[in-house]
């Protein structure tokens, strides 16, 4: 970043040229002292495993790891991380009951085609010092991640402005997602009505909804996240760049016959152009 002073491009626009939030710009660590944090980071680690433990477990769990900790302090922290365990999956996006609800229409569906259904979801990336958010929207037919954003708070922006960057250049016929607020808004939903995708809600409590971005933050976790201690937003945004392109382009998914999700989702897009 170009220190303001000495240029004439603001820093509003700076971040928008790297494509950093402003927000993330002047983001400083949470205050949070060492030892919450690094409890944090067990809890963390903890849950990618067992996404079903909550409060509870997750206490005795620290409690047999030689950590003096109680349920109050665990709870609080959880809530600071937007963990909430529901049986099996976490829910990193707390509905809003004054918000419409969408059925979930998945449900025996065979996903046959690139572009037939995109999903998302958020999860929690930790840093050396605080932590952040990252959102991700994914086709399922390919596992193709067609856009990502990062944010130092759970508002619906950066929901929409990957959102956005995804429909860029064509859109799917389903989109499915959990019943987070930044979902369930206004400001999402109606984007996807004014373009007439159709809009799909997990049930609530129900694991295998969404399971293919499930599968995905523990790959992002584990091949990525916790080798890696990030200084700041900006390092998250470099790593994670990197991570995407290669889980996009390189890496070989067992269930795509060894396939990329590039290779799927672009052969896909093929056939179907030749098709019309």
């Amino acid at each position: 970043m170009i220190d303001f002073l000495d240029s004439e491009i603001s820093i509003g626009r700076q971040c928008d040229l790297i494509g950093l939030a402003r927000g993330s710009y002047y983001y400083e660590p949470k205050g949070e002292d060492e030892q919450n944090l690094f409890l944090m980071r067990k809890i963390d680690e903890q849950f990618t495993d067992t996404p079903f433990y909550g409060v509870a477990r997750m206490t005795a769990w620290l409690k047999r790891a030689g950590h003096e900790v109680n349920e109050k302090r665990i709870r609080r922290l959880m809530r600071l991380m937007a963990l909430e365990a529901v049986y099996p999956k976490p829910r990193l996006s707390i509905g809003d009951a004054g918000h419409l609800k969408y059925p979930y229409l998945l449900r025996d569906m065979t996903v046959t085609h690139s572009n037939h259904v995109w999903s998302s979801d958020i999860t929690y990336i930790r840093m050396r010092q605080g932590f952040v958010y990252l959102v991700a929207i994914m086709d399922w037919y390919s596992r193709y991640v067609l856009s990502w954003e990062v944010s130092t708070t759970l508002d619906t922006a950066f929901c929409i402005k990957a959102l956005e960057r995804a429909v860029w250049v064509t859109q799917p016929e389903i989109f499915n997602t959990d019943q987070g607020v930044q979902f369930t808004s206004q400001e999402f939903t109606g984007f996807l009505e004014s373009r007439r995708i159709r809009i799909s809600m997990d049930g609530k409590g129900r694991a295998l909804d969404n399971i293919f971005v499930e599968r995905l933050w523990r790959s992002v976790k584990y091949e990525e996240v916790y080798l890696h201690d990030y200084e700041d937003v900006r390092t998250v945004k470099d790593r994670l760049a990197r991570y995407f392109k290669f889980y996009n382009t390189e890496r070989l998914h067992q269930s795509l016959g060894y396939l990329t999700p590039e290779e799927v989702y672009y052969k896909e897009q093929l056939k179907e152009r030749r098709a019309a």
